[in-house]
């Protein structure tokens, strides 16, 4: 059984001089790794956030969740992703995954295409980063992209690079399990791109290790299931009153739904709750938002590593 890691995602900070700061206390907060996501509005630059963390830290593991595919050409993103993981030391995870919000499609002025057709050039984009990412010279003609003589140099540090795949329907379950060191379970969007409720729930959590367990087969040993927490907080442990009352009417509101992605309760309540998961579905690792961060460190202590 895999033993539990955190991370924590941000996307903001009003300087770079807080972003330093905020990259180091996660550190000493002992998360394992920061994630960048990677959007149009509202949020820094991914790369040169997360380079910039790299800079400012030693143990602390970098990664977009997720690099749009749609928004890079394969030889770039490879180009960009065997940089991080120079300049890191070998510290990158790479999260790819197929897009899905509408504003940045609209102001790039690219069409939305149906999810399919999303999820075709991510297969086809993969397959061509991975090659450049092994140092190979890549010519390739393909239906989305074509490359003639392409090679990336420098090359990364890390061989093979991690690479964390975000997935909510069932073709991109399957593609992960396929392709990915880190399944990164999400709910399913709709063709609209919204997240879909109904999906948010434990029961569908379960559904969709189900078909990860049975597209892996023997490999599914060697994949970590993680998942994107879009809310956080801690009742008591030391919290300070008004910070334990906000988790604590948030954790009773979203009780209802009892959804994976929304993190509420005790230190004690909340370790029980990932320890059984961990044993039924296997799940061992969880991003954390950044509000979060300092009121979670009480679950980093008392089950990271274990």
């Amino acid at each position: 059984m895999r033993p539990f890691r955190f991370g924590v995602h941000a996307a903001s900070a009003p300087s770079g001089e807080a972003w330093a700061a905020f990259a180091r206390r996660a550190e000493e907060l002992g998360y394992d790794t920061l994630y960048v996501p990677d959007h149009l509005t509202g949020q820094l630059s991914p790369i040169a956030a997360l380079s910039a963390a790299a800079a400012v830290t030693r143990r602390l593991r970098i990664g977009p969740y997720v690099f749009a595919n749609d928004f890079r050409h394969p030889l770039v993103m490879a180009r960009e992703a065997a940089t991080l993981d120079l300049l890191s030391r070998g510290r990158l995870e790479l999260g790819m995954g197929a897009g899905w919000r509408r504003s940045d499609y609209r102001q790039l002025g690219y069409p939305y295409a149906e999810p399919g057709r999303r999820i075709d050039r991510l297969v086809e984009s993969l397959a061509i980063v991975k090659r450049l990412l092994a140092g190979e010279t890549v010519t390739h003609h393909g239906r989305f992209y074509r490359l003639d003589g392409a090679r990336i140099a420098p090359t990364p540090v890390q061989r093979p690079v991690p690479i964390h795949i975000g997935a909510g329907g069932p073709r991109m379950l399957r593609l992960a399990t396929r392709e990915a060191d880190i399944v990164g379970f999400i709910p399913q969007f709709s063709r609209r791109g919204a997240p879909r409720l109904t999906d948010a729930t434990e029961g569908a959590l379960a559904r969709k290790v189900a078909v990860v367990r049975g597209a892996a087969g023997d490999r599914f040993p060697a994949l970590e299931l993680s998942i994107y927490c879009a809310d956080a907080g801690m009742v008591g442990s030391g919290h300070t009153l008004a910070g334990s009352l906000v988790s604590a009417l948030k954790g009773a509101a979203v009780a209802p739904i009892g959804s994976p992605y929304l993190l509420f309760g005790t230190l004690g309540g909340l370790r029980e709750r990932l320890l059984r998961r961990r044993e039924a579905l296997g799940i061992s690792h969880y991003a954390i938002p950044h509000h979060a961060m300092e009121s979670m460190a009480p679950l980093l202590e008392a089950l990271a590593g274990r």
